[in-house]
């Protein structure tokens, strides 16, 4: 080999080798970019890759939209995310008003019905009357099937003091009447009723906890106070809770100076235990509380105060089992998170949260059915009680934890009037629709009846059960002799109910449902035999 070539081919490797390492880093970099910090976390790193990087434009407002849902819905099954849009129709239900035209409405045949108009309101000072439907808002046709009750509200609710024109049909009006309603508040009531149901025992319907609940129920308590009643009703059944502060301060109500009602604690929520106060007026009164598998959150922890204090009895079923607190965070946007922050335990220390699995809500959400499967609803030895998780209240009694408030005593589901004529009236929504209609044909002369005593006693004797059978024979239900006897009862007295509730309201509208109702007819016989304080076996003992 020649002296050049020796010193050449060194160096022609040398720059080989040096080319090999550019050109494999040159190509590295194509597939394998460095890594770069692009926000606080991974998710702002993907969404600033995203929307810099992206082979197409993004919207990234409407993914992280898309995004956040899906990231909170790994979380348990009570923590959920607030569109802007949606935010102040879900706060409204719990806020006590809201800016509209004051009226109850219901859809029947792709139409909007008023149903009754609130005394007071907007719509009453305009000249809308029950029966008035609605087939046009703002000169827009408003009328059809894609007519929804979200729809309604959206386009009925608005600022406080705009105008809203609604064009009107009217039964005894030939042409169509437009009136222009000026929206102004609404209250939202969530004590639905309160009325004597005997001489001294009262009954209370709760619908909610909201921020003016508490107000609502003293008045409540004091009007029937004031007409002689000393022991009460508190319905709770189809609660699904609220704000926990007004539980807090109903139960208040009848609890003794220094027992405790409720504590809460979580990771970042330190241990907060709430105690009562003694300024309650109703201390010594007897008190029973209804439940069902409706009755969540606020409602148990009402039920559980009052059953872990010996203070009253639980009658009815097993409640949901919401044992988790959220609160609202609102983001810049004008959207929420509702995010659960801590657990609440009642006073002997139960949490009654059921079981769940993280980011598993499609299982919870069954829990319900699998209950009514099980046989829970028609049994108590149904119920699946945890032995591992027992408690003792005050005075001794044992109660479980691990699922929701367990009643004191239990009231099974009344199926004796269950026939499949019932079921095809009820799903097809004959009853109510015969209700509202027979009251629209008839109003003239309901309205001269002025309590729903006088009402009812006249709808008896209209021959209500053979108009409502041929009413449904006409929507294609046919008539089953049989069947129809099992239910005869049951169809009256929700004919009944509901006509009278739509002359009269539902002050009359919940005496008539609960006639039948089996639940409250054993709270009835519990306080007319002075039972409404649990039996204590230890303070017996005491005393002998």
């Amino acid at each position: 080999m020649k002296r050049s070539t020796k010193i050449i081919y060194p160096i022609l490797i040398a720059v080989a080798v040096v080319l090999g390492i550019y050109i494999g880093r040159f190509y590295d970099s194509l597939h394998h970019s460095p890594i770069v910090y692009y926000g606080k976390n991974k998710i702002e790193g993907l969404l600033y890759l995203i929307k810099n990087q992206y082979v197409d434009t993004v919207n990234i407002d409407s993914l992280t939209e898309k995004a956040i849902p899906k990231i909170i819905s790994e979380l348990d099954p009570h923590s959920t995310y607030i569109p802007a849009e949606d935010l102040e129709m879900v706060n409204n239900d719990l806020d006590g008003s809201f800016s509209g035209i004051g009226i109850q409405f219901s859809i029947l045949n792709d139409t909007i019905m008023v149903v009754s108009v609130i005394p007071g309101g907007p719509s009453e000072k305009a000249g809308i009357v029950a029966g008035d439907r609605i087939i046009a808002v703002n000169d827009t046709s408003f009328t059809g099937k894609d007519i929804t009750n979200e729809r309604v509200m959206k386009h009925l609710r608005g600022k406080k003091e705009s105008d809203v024109k609604l064009t009107l049909a009217r039964p005894l009006s030939k042409e169509p009447i437009d009136i222009l309603v000026t929206r102004g508040d609404i209250p939202v009531n969530s004590v639905d009723v309160a009325f004597r149901a005997n001489d001294d025992i009262g009954y209370i319907k709760i619908s909610k906890f909201g921020k003016n609940t508490y107000s609502e129920f003293l008045n409540a308590l004091a009007k029937l106070s004031t007409e002689g009643t000393q022991k009460f009703i508190i319905d709770l059944r189809g609660n699904s809770g609220g704000y926990m502060e007004s539980a807090i301060n109903m139960v208040n109500e009848f609890l003794p100076a220094g027992y405790m009602i409720v504590y809460t604690k979580g990771n970042a929520s330190p241990l907060n235990e709430i105690f009562s106060n003694g300024t309650g007026l109703f201390k010594e009164n007897q008190i029973v509380v209804l439940m069902d598998e409706w009755s969540a959150s606020a409602s148990e922890i009402f039920a559980g105060a009052i059953q872990d204090n010996d203070r009253g009895l639980i009658i009815g079923r097993r409640s949901f089992g919401k044992g988790l607190v959220q609160q609202q965070l609102p983001f810049n946007d004008g959207s929420a998170l509702r995010l659960t922050i801590a657990r609440y335990y009642t006073p002997s220390g139960r949490s009654i949260q059921k079981d769940y699995k993280m980011g598993d809500s499609e299982n919870y959400e069954k829990d319900l059915l699998n209950r009514f499967e099980h046989g829970e609803f028609d049994s108590k030895d149904s119920i699946q009680v945890n032995d591992s998780l027992t408690y003792k209240t005050l005075y001794g009694r044992t109660v479980y934890g691990g699922g929701g408030i367990m009643p004191d005593i239990f009231v099974p589901r009344d199926t004796s009037y269950y026939s499949p004529y019932l079921t095809q009236v009820v799903n097809n929504g004959l009853i109510y629709q015969f209700a509202f209609k027979y009251t629209d044909n008839n109003r003239e002369k309901l309205s001269k009846f002025a309590s729903a005593k006088a009402l009812l006693k006249y709808l008896k004797g209209d021959n209500i059960l053979d108009q409502f059978i041929s009413f449904a024979s006409s929507k294609g239900i046919k008539a089953r002799p049989i069947y129809i006897n099992t239910s005869k009862r049951e169809i009256l007295n929700s004919i009944y109910a509901n006509i009278t509730r739509n002359m009269l309201g539902d002050e009359a509208f919940y005496p008539i449902v609960l006639m039948n109702d089996e639940t409250f007819l054993k709270a009835i016989e519990i306080l007319k035999e002075d039972k409404g304080f649990p039996i204590i076996e230890n303070e017996r003992e005491t005393e002998n």
